[in-house]
C-alpha cells in the first residue's frame, strides 16, 4: 500500500519536503511495493553456529570417496584429496553465500526497518558483519581451491595424504579464526526477528511522552500488551507492541521510549526509536503527560518537549492525556529548575491542566479509562479511515510544498 512520504527523512524524525520529478515518481512507483512493505526481519534465514557449520562440512567432506575405476594408488589418493578439499570448501562456502543472498540489503528495506537495524544494532554494524562473512567465504573458496589443486598434482600416496591434512588444517583453523562473523550474524538475526511486526494497514496507536509519565500503564489497559512497569526513566527499552480487538477490528498498540527536552543530536538510540516510528509509520499518536511531578521530567520540560512533538508531526491523528490525575493537587507541582513567576499564561495554564481537552485519567483509580477506550476506539476509527482513503488514492498522504 501507499503511504505517507517523507523525504529526506532521517532517525531525528525530522524531514524535508522536496519536489518530485516525473522520473523520481516512475521509480518510487516502481520500488514502492519493496520499499512499502514491512517484514524482512521475520523472513531471515536460520544460520547455523559456526561450529555447526564447520563440524558438519568436515564430516561430509570426509566421507568423500575417489572417482571408481582408478587403479593407481598415487593417482587414486590424489584424486580423494582434491575432491574432499573441494567439498569441504563448497560445504562451508555454500551456507555463506545462502546467508549473503537471504539477508536484504538496507537500502531495500522500508525506512523504519532502516532505523531499528541503525538504531539497535549500532550505525553500520550491520553491513560491516555481512561484508565480513563474505569475506570468509571468499578467502574458504581461494584457500579451499589452492588446496585442492596442490593435492591434486601430488606425485605420490604419502605426499598426496600429506597435503590432503595440511589443506583440511588450513581451511579449518581459517574458519575458525574468522567464524566470529557467522555467529554475530546469527545474533543479528535473532536481534531483529525479536522486532514486533508492524502492519502498515492496520491503524497503530503509539503512545509518546517523557519518560516514567505513565505510557506503559495505559498500553497494559488499552492492549494486549505487557510492557514492564517502573518507578524509573526509560523503563521502556525498544518499540513494545499490543493489539486491541473492537467490534471485529484489530488495531495495534505501541509503547515507545520516554523523550527528554534536549535536541535532536544528543538524543539517545531509544528516543530516536520513538521518532523513527513516528517519522516512518502511519500512527495515530495518545501523548500522555504527568503534571504530578511524579515522574522527575518539570511541566515545564514537559511542555517544550509537547510543542516541538506537535510542530514536528503536523499531520499525526492525535490525542492528549493527562495521567495519575489521581495526584494533582490544587496548586501546580513546580520543580526547583522552574520559575514560578513565569508569565507564560500558556505554559501555567498546561501546569495545571495539560494541553486544552486532554483527558485526565488515573490507572490507579480507574478514573477516565472506559471514555479513554472509547475516544482511543474514535481515533482509531478515523486512522482506519485515513489509511483506507491512502489505499485506493495514493497521492492522499503525500507531502506537498
Amino acid at each position: 500500500m501507499q503511504t505517507t512520504s517523507y523525504e529526506g527523512v532521517n532517525t531525528t524524525g525530522s524531514y524535508v519536503p522536496t519536489i518530485k520529478t516525473e522520473k523520481e515518481r516512475k521509480q518510487k512507483e516502481k520500488s514502492s511495493e519493496q520499499l512499502e512493505r514491512i517484514g524482512a526481519f521475520q523472513e531471515l534465514p536460520m544460520v547455523m553456529p559456526s561450529v555447526d557449520i564447520l563440524y558438519s562440512a568436515l564430516r561430509k567432506a570426509k566421507r568423500v570417496s575417489p572417482t571408481k575405476g582408478i587403479a593407481n594408488i598415487a593417482k587414486r589418493e590424489r584424486n580423494r584429496g582434491a575432491k574432499q578439499l573441494d567439498a569441504l570448501m563448497k560445504e562451508l562456502a555454500v551456507p555463506l553465500r545462502t546467508y549473503l543472498e537471504n539477508f536484504p540489503k538496507k537500502n531495500t528495506l522500508h525506512p523504519y526497518e532502516r532505523s531499528l537495524i541503525e538504531l539497535t544494532l549500532g550505525d553500520g554494524n550491520y553491513e560491516e558483519v555481512l561484508g565480513k562473512v563474505d569475506s570468509l567465504r571468499k578467502k574458504v573458496v581461494s584457500v579451499g581451491k589452492e588446496h585442492a589443486s596442490l593435492c591434486a598434482k601430488s606425485l605420490s600416496k604419502r605426499e598426496a595424504e600429506e597435503r590432503l591434512n595440511e589443506g583440511m588444517k588450513k581451511v579449518k583453523e581459517m574458519f575458525n579464526h574468522g567464524g566470529k562473523a557467522v555467529d554475530d550474524l546469527l545474533n543479528i538475526a535473532k536481534t531483529l526477528r525479536a522486532m514486533p511486526v508492524v502492519d502498515l494497514e492496520t491503524p497503530t496507536l503509539c503512545l509518546v511522552g517523557a519518560p516514567n509519565v505513565g505510557k506503559s500503564s495505559l498500553v497494559r489497559v488499552l492492549s494486549t500488551g505487557k510492557p514492564e512497569i517502573c518507578n524509573y526513566p526509560f523503563t521502556t527499552r525498544g518499540i513494545l507492541m499490543g493489539h486491541i480487538v473492537s467490534n471485529y477490528q484489530n488495531f495495534q498498540v505501541t509503547d515507545t521510549p520516554g523523550l527528554l527536552k534536549r535536541c535532536d543530536e544528543d538524543r539517545n538510540n531509544l528516543e530516536k526509536l520513538t521518532l523513527a516510528v513516528l517519522s516512518h509509520l502511519p500512527t495515530a499518536i495518545l501523548y500522555v503527560h504527568d503534571l504530578s511531578g511524579d515522574c522527575g521530567t518539570s511541566s515545564s520540560d514537559q511542555f517544550i518537549i509537547y510543542k516541538e512533538i506537535k510542530e514536528r508531526f503536523p499531520d499525526h491523528l492525535w490525542l492528549d492525556v493527562v495521567s495519575k490525575c489521581d495526584l494533582l493537587q490544587e496548586s501546580p507541582v513546580l520543580f526547583i529548575t522552574e520559575d514560578a513567576d513565569d508569565n507564560d499564561l500558556k505554559l501555567s495554564k498546561y501546569r495545571k491542566l495539560g494541553p486544552d481537552g486532554a483527558l485526565h485519567v488515573s490507572v490507579k483509580n480507574e478514573v477516565g479509562l472506559n471514555e479513554l477506550k472509547v475516544r482511543v476506539q474514535e481515533l482509531l476509527s478515523s486512522q482506519m479511515a485515513r489509511i483506507q482513503a491512502q489505499k485506493s488514492d495514493p497521492e492522499v498522504g503525500e507531502v506537498s510544498i
